[in-house]
């Protein structure tokens, strides 16, 4: 954790001091040079670029401490015992400068207890900083103060953390687990004995636990593995022994012999190779079966109420009479009610929670808009029925008539109900701050020009805002159809431009497969063909349209999401926004204008000339044939994915605001796309001279090699004469015919079965 706040700070272009223990070998640092090495990793990297990394100085605290006098903010996030913390805040006072704020990263031990000792001066500088693994990623930060802390060290801390460091700043009452872990761990732990209890297999349980009831899709068993079952093991024991015996959490709180036993065999999750779930020796996903107690092939389980309440609602779930709806009964219902009782021991607000969990858990909606969908009247009456306590601040909703819920809008406000007192709730408004906006939230209180099942469009300060709203945002013809209305609609109701953004996980995980596989299911080349020339038109409509149009890509933007944000004229995009073209990975091309950008960009950004573009084309070739990726801003713009004038911002919440005051602030930006003479037979010989060696070394696969001859043909042109003259759309029309001579193929058509059918990439 200590490595991840020191990666994130130097992420915001702060210079950072990092001090871990000294280490026991030839080099005393090497235990914060692990730490920061950690960072650099690919896979899942801590630090934007090397410029965040060379920011950050490694050193220990038995030689370095001294230099913490140059330091404004000391972030402690050592070993959960207490009286290390305390020597660690003592050997500390002597350096620390007299205005140098001092937090901790607890969040098992009470602020009162940390500052047992402390002279005033510093507890009035000290306050709980408690971040969510991996920092990075995780928006979370949970912001408690002392007794004796100032109201400016609270402000300078909130600040900084949600304007530089991207995060959303919870203030929290020092209570036991504060807010995100104390209902997270409840619903995790609440998930997995009623799956024992229930006997559902893992992959059942995370069906039913993950995106029907509005959860990440790794579900309990998954998450167990992805954060460790020894170490969840660990927090579930830390959080018993810190509650109160009457918590409810005691009740889910304790081992299980499964899990005791598959510890103890070496199972503790991803780290370890094997938990719940694994990888065969050929790669297939298995799953640990308890009966037999080995592992069995992993199959997706088709559960219907499941996949209708993904996209209908959880109630579709939870009224199922199957031992499917009963256990997601069991599990959404202990955990609401537990949300709701925790009111007001942890605060007044319910929005406070509900931002916790959506922040630091990545659920899509909160308990409390949970509670709204569900109805409180028909959520109390069925708990009843069940002869459950009903929690206070459930009694009051439920009895409040016309306002029974939680949020409303009122005179075009957002509002959430505030207890009060054990007879009283009062609307209050939801202010954000200044530069905040949500789009999930304004929403509310506007109405849609236009809407399908796959996106909307809604006007909002003279701007229109075009959403996607499908499973990953997936794109489809009807995505396509609201953002040409969009842009029509700007020009025929005077507005200023567009934005394309949403509050999703992801911008976009590319186009909808299904639909792909439809096509190909039923041989309907030229309805594929239609349907790709749509999508590039309505892409092209968005690079030459004469008001500004600007993406705020969050989360991933790949395939053809990216294809959207290419085509934008400007990009603001996330810090942490993953941007590629990776249609090869399952056996396809980019096919609506990614291949033709690609092209174009390298050009730019090699400055070449139109008459020169072979090393262009390598670029592009290697790019899109490789599925390559980018994990930032930063990098994107190194490999000619997004442009020098691009920005990004930290705050993803500050993301549509800024968007919507750049098309009021700027004019339409057209990137010319003049005529290509193409490299040709020269540059394709050599691109499938290098797929001959790559595949002869076993770096690449048979299809790849198809696949591979697609791009190059499409990027040089293909066994055509080299300086032939190539149009924009002469680019647009080769990525159509490679994509439907490739969706006929048996390995493209495994690929895509694989993707849809078993979420994996099939290497064929």
């Amino acid at each position: 954790m200590g490595a991840g706040i020191a990666g994130q700070v130097a992420n915001a272009g702060v210079d950072v001091l990092l001090l871990d223990l000294p280490g026991e070998d030839n080099d005393v640092n090497s235990v914060a040079k692990r730490g920061l090495e950690r960072l650099k990793n690919p896979a899942a990297p801590g630090v934007m670029d090397d410029a965040a990394a060379a920011r950050i100085t490694v050193g220990n605290i038995r030689d370095d401490l001294a230099a913490v006098a140059d330091c404004d903010w000391v972030a402690e996030a050592v070993v959960e015992r207490l009286e290390i913390k305390h020597k660690l805040y003592r050997d500390l006072e002597a350096h620390l400068s007299d205005h140098a704020l001092l937090s901790s990263n607890t969040s098992t031990i009470p602020i009162r207890l940390l500052t047992e000792g402390m002279p005033d001066s510093l507890r009035q500088r000290f306050a709980i900083t408690h971040f969510f693994n991996p920092v990075r990623f995780m928006r979370l930060l949970e912001l408690v103060r002392g007794e004796h802390t100032r109201d400016d060290v609270m402000q300078t801390l909130s600040q900084f953390c949600e304007q530089q460091l991207g995060k959303g700043v919870v203030d929290c009452a020092d209570t036991p687990g504060f807010l995100a872990n104390r209902v997270g761990c409840f619903a995790i732990q609440c998930a997995l004995h009623e799956a024992f209890k229930a006997g559902l297999p893992p992959q059942v349980a995370d069906a039913l636990f993950g995106r029907p009831m509005g959860i990440p899709k790794t579900g309990v068993f998954g998450l167990y593995d992805l954060i460790g079952i020894d170490l969840m093991s660990d927090v579930a024991k830390s959080l018993v022994g810190i509650l109160p015996p009457t918590d409810e959490f005691i009740s889910v709180g304790s081992p299980l012999p499964e899990m005791e036993k598959m510890i103890a065999n070496g199972q503790t999750g991803n780290k370890g190779g094997k938990g719940f779930y694994r990888k065969s020796d050929s790669g297939d996903k298995q799953v640990f079966d308890f009966k037999s107690e080995t592992y069995i092939d992993f199959t997706r389980p088709s559960i219907e109420a499941a996949d209708q309440a993904e996209k209908q609602g959880v109630n579709l779930l939870l009224n199922d009479n199957s031992e499917y709806g009963q256990y997601a009964w069991q599990v959404l219902s202990r955990t609401l009610s537990y949300a709701a009782a925790l009111i007001p021991e942890v605060g007044n607000d319910p929005l406070a929670i509900d931002d916790a969990m959506k922040l630091g858990y990545n659920w899509i909606k909160g308990p409390f808009e949970l509670i709204d969908e569900i109805g409180p009247e028909q959520f109390v009456n069925r708990l009843q029925s069940e002869q459950r306590d009903i929690p206070v601040y459930l009694k009051l909703l439920a009895e409040g008539g016309a306002d029974s819920r939680s949020y409303r809008v009122h005179n075009g406000v957002y509002q959430r109900q505030v207890y009060q007192s054990a007879d009283k709730l009062q609307w209050a408004d939801i202010n954000r701050g200044s530069g905040v906006t949500r789009l999930s939230e304004i929403r509310k209180a506007l109405k849609p020009l236009t809407r399908n099942e796959s996106a909307s469009w809604y006007e909002h300060q003279q701007v229109a805002i075009v959403e996607f709203h499908t499973k990953a945002n997936a794109l489809d013809g009807q995505s396509m159809e609201i953002l040409a209305e969009a842009q029509e609609a700007v020009t025929s109701r005077g507005l200023k431009g567009l934005v394309v953004h949403n509050d999703a996980q992801h911008f976009s995980c590319g186009v909808n497969l299904s639909g792909v596989r439809d096509f190909y299911n039923n041989k309907d080349w030229q309805g594929l063909d239609a349907f790709l020339n749509h999508f590039q038109q309505t892409c092209l409509s968005l690079a030459r349209a004469d008001f500004p149009v600007i993406a705020a890509p969050v989360g991933m933007s790949i395939g053809g999401g990216f294809e959207v944000v290419l085509h934008a004229q400007q990009v603001i995009a996330h810090a942490n926004s993953v941007t590629g073209l990776v249609e090869a990975m399952v056996g396809l091309v980019p096919a609506g204008g990614g291949c033709k950008e690609s092209l174009y960009r390298w050009k730019e950004k090699l400055e070449l000339s139109n008459d020169n573009i072979a090393d262009a084309s390598w670029r592009a070739f290697m790019n899109v044939g490789t599925g390559k990726t980018c994990s930032s801003p930063q990098l994107a713009k190194e490999q000619a994915m997004l442009r020098d004038a691009d920005t990004y911002l930290m705050n993803r919440d500050r993301m549509l605001e800024a968007a919507i005051q750049r098309v009021h602030t700027s004019k339409a930006i057209h990137h010319d796309r003049l005529e290509l003479q193409m490299p040709g037979r020269s540059s394709f010989d050599a691109m499938n001279e290098w797929l001959e060696k790559a595949h002869a070394s076993n770096k690449i696969m048979p299809h790849d090699c198809v696949v591979g001859r697609a791009v190059a043909t499409v990027m040089s042109g293909g066994d055509i004469t080299p300086g032939t003259v190539w149009t924009e759309q002469d680019l647009f029309d080769a990525e159509r015919q490679v994509f439907v001579e490739l969706a006929q193929t048996e390995g493209t058509q495994a690929r895509v079965n694989s993707m849809l059918d078993l979420g994996q990439t099939l290497r064929n």
